[in-house]
């Protein structure tokens, strides 16, 4: 799955914690990890959480998110930027103007940045302020990729969420209006095969796997948005790195359930490819 390189890339991941160790920041660092990109993070909500749902969510000051991403970024430049949980209105305006900088000083227009609009976790707890959608809407057209699953989409369009790949390519093409550059629409919450669509310019591509029954899903949306941050770097195109990322989350499903970890969802296992 990885591309072995001298120097691996460095992807940073900006997101919320998950004590559990299955979804957010800790997931993000497992998924860089496994697929051969050197993991950074910088942490931007404290959650009580476990595989059987949210108790509580901690937003770190804003200010703080700031200097995390100030003094990470005087040291090391990212090769690529995931971010995930943001909160409130004021850790995402400071996730911004960090993007407006790094995209200034970089100079590079296509730097990797996988936004993953996190809402509502696997166990259906809501993770994002209601005020602070709009301000996720904002940071749509400085991602390179956005990954939102049906529900998400919903919420960003303002619509009822698709029920059929049909109704995926559509609210697709409606993602593109609102200002994303690509659209990788997470169809997991329909039946029948797990089919993903994959927006660039005006390619479509529908990416299938078979459908994995396990209650051991935690942190998959998280970790897929992790994968294409880790993998792009590493691969020619969008393309290729959304087919290899699904290839990976998809054995990370089917060996889930050997880590019996918690006693609700449980995490999928990151390291299936490592680990005997």
């Amino acid at each position: 799955m990885t591309t072995p390189a001298t120097t691996p890339p460095k992807a940073l991941s900006i997101a919320g914690s998950d004590p559990s160790g299955g979804a957010g920041i800790q997931a993000d660092l497992k998924a860089f990890s496994a697929l051969g990109a050197y993991g950074m993070c910088v942490i931007t909500a404290l959650t009580a959480q476990s595989t059987r749902g949210v108790d509580g969510v901690h937003p770190i000051p804003a200010a703080f998110v700031t200097d995390q991403l100030n003094t990470l970024y005087d040291d090391i430049r990212p090769d690529a930027v995931k971010i995930g949980m943001l909160a409130d209105t004021e850790v995402t305006a400071a996730v911004r103007a960090f993007l407006e900088r790094l995209r200034a000083d970089e100079g590079r227009a296509e730097l990797p940045i996988v936004l993953d609009p996190v809402m509502v976790a696997t166990s259906g707890d809501r993770l994002l302020s209601d005020d602070a959608v709009d301000a996720v809407r904002d940071l749509v057209p400085l991602a390179s990729l956005i990954t939102p699953n049906l529900a998400e989409a919903g919420v960003l369009l303002d619509r009822d969420p698709a029920t059929s790949v049909s109704g995926m390519h559509e609210q697709a093409h409606r993602l593109r209006d609102l200002g994303a550059r690509r659209v990788y629409l997470k169809g997991g919450h329909l039946t029948d095969d797990a089919i993903d669509v994959l927006l660039d310019g005006d390619d479509v591509q529908e990416l299938t796997a078979t459908r994995v029954d396990t209650p051991n899903t935690h942190g998959t949306g998280c970790s897929l948005s992790s994968a294409l941050a880790a993998l792009r770097p590493q691969r020619p195109d969008w393309g290729t790195t959304a087919h290899d990322a699904k290839a990976w989350l998809t054995g990370a499903l089917e060996r889930a359930d050997e880590l019996h970890v918690g006693h609700g969802h449980g995490p999928v296992h990151h390291f299936h490819a490592l680990w005997s």
